[in-house]
C-alpha cells in the first residue's frame, strides 16, 4: 500500500514507519520537525517536510493515512489550551477534509488513555466513561468523536489506538523529546548524568508500595498494532481499541529495574503528591486482541527498560 505517515519522525511515528517500510509498504513520512527529527524518518520512506494542514499534495495516490502529529505535553495543554485544539483538532479536520477531496478514505490515529480522565476501574475497557482532565486529552476525545462522526456521515473507515504508557526502543529509533516528561527516559537521564535524581511523587497511595502504578508497552509491540489496525479498517467504520501491555508496574519498581538495568545507584528525591495522578492505570487490550489477534510480546519491564538504556547508551 502507499501510505502517508504524518508525524513520522517522532518517537511513535518513525518506530511505524519502519515497520510499514519493513513490510513492504511505500511509505511517505510528513513532518514539521517541530517535535521530530529529521533522521528518525526510516531509509525507504520518502519524507516531506510540511505541517499537515499542508498535507493535500502528499496524499495524492495514497491508500490510507497513519496519523501521529499532534501537541502532546499535558502541562502545555492547560497552560496554552487555543494551541492544543488549533494543533490537534483543528488541523486533523484540515487533514480530514484533503483526505476527502483526494479519495482517501481510510485512516489509522494515534489517540490516548488520557481521554478517559481518572478511571472508576481498572483495567480500563473502551466503553468506560471519557472524561479527560486535561485540554490535550480533550482535543484527542474530540478527534476520536470527529472520526465516529466522519464514519457514519462520509464512509470514512477509520481506527483509532488508545496508548496507555509506550516505552522501549526499536533499533536505532529511541525516545528524544526536548521536554521530557515520560517516567522511564527521565529515570535513565540520571544513570547518564543527564539529572542528578528523579523524582517520585507520592508514595503514600494504595498500591503495594505506595506509589503510582502505570501500564508501559514496549514501542515495538505498539507499532505492530498499526499494521494490523491498517488492515482492519473497514469502510463507514470508526473502531477504537487500547493498547497496554495489562500489567501495571509503580514507580519504584521502575526505578528498581532502571538500577538492575544500568548499574547506576539512581538517587530519587520523594516529594508530594501531583494533583489529578490517579493510583493506578492499566489497559484492557482484552477487545484488540479478540478482534485482531494482537498481544504484547514484551511485556517484560526488564526487556522494556533494556531497549531503552540499549539505544540511550549507543546514541551518547
Amino acid at each position: 500500500m502507499r501510505l502517508l505517515v504524518t508525524g513520522g519522525a517522532g518517537y511513535v511515528g518513525s518506530v511505524v514507519a519502519a515497520q510499514l517500510v519493513e513490510a513492504g509498504h511505500e511509505v511517505t513520512v510528513l513532518d514539521d520537525l517541530s517535535t521530530g527529527h529529521e533522521d528518525a524518518v526510516p531509509e525507504g520512506a520518502r519524507f516531506v517536510k510540511a505541517n499537515i494542514t499542508e498535507a493535500s499534495d502528499a496524499l495524492d495516490g495514497m491508500d490510507a493515512v497513519l496519523h501521529f502529529a499532534a501537541k502532546s505535553l499535558v502541562g502545555e495543554s492547560v497552560a496554552e489550551p487555543g494551541l492544543y485544539w488549533a494543533s490537534n483538532l483543528g488541523a486533523t479536520l484540515a487533514l480530514l477534509d484533503a483526505m476527502r477531496d483526494k479519495g482517501v478514505g481510510r485512516i489509522v490515529f494515534s489517540s490516548t488513555a488520557a481521554t478517559y480522565g481518572e478511571p472508576e476501574r481498572s483495567p480500563i475497557e473502551e466503553g468506560d466513561p471519557t472524561r479527560p482532565t486535561n485540554p490535550y486529552g480533550a482535543t484527542k476525545l474530540a478527534v476520536d468523536t470527529t472520526l465516529s462522526a466522519f464514519a457514519r456521515m462520509r464512509g470514512l473507515g477509520a481506527v483509532s489506538l488508545r496508548y496507555f504508557n509506550v516505552a522501549g526502543a526499536y533499533g536505532r529509533y529511541r525516545e528524544r523529546h526536548t521536554v521530557e516528561t515520560h517516567l522511564i527516559p527521565n529515570v535513565l537521564k540520571v544513570a547518564t548524568g543527564e539529572r542528578e535524581s528523579v523524582s517520585v511523587f507520592g508514595t503514600d497511595y494504595p498500591t503495594q508500595d505506595g506509589t503510582c502504578v502505570r501500564d508501559y508497552i514496549h514501542v515495538a509491540d505498539l507499532a505492530r498494532a498499526h499494521l494490523l489496525a491498517l488492515e482492519a479498517i473497514t469502510p463507514g467504520e470508526h473502531k477504537i481499541y487500547n493498547l497496554g501491555s495489562g500489567t501495571g508496574f509503580s514507580v519504584q519498581e521502575v526505578i528498581s529495574v532502571c538500577r538492575e538495568v544500568t548499574g547506576h545507584e539512581i538517587p530519587a528525591v520523594v516529594g508530594e503528591r501531583r494533583p489529578g495522578d490517579p493510583a493506578v492505570l492499566v489497559a484492557s487490550s482484552a477487545k484488540i486482541q479478540r478482534e485482531l489477534g494482537w498481544k504484547a510480546e514484551r511485556a517484560s519491564l526488564h526487556e522494556i527498560v533494556s531497549d531503552a538504556w540499549g539505544a540511550l547508551s549507543r546514541n551518547a
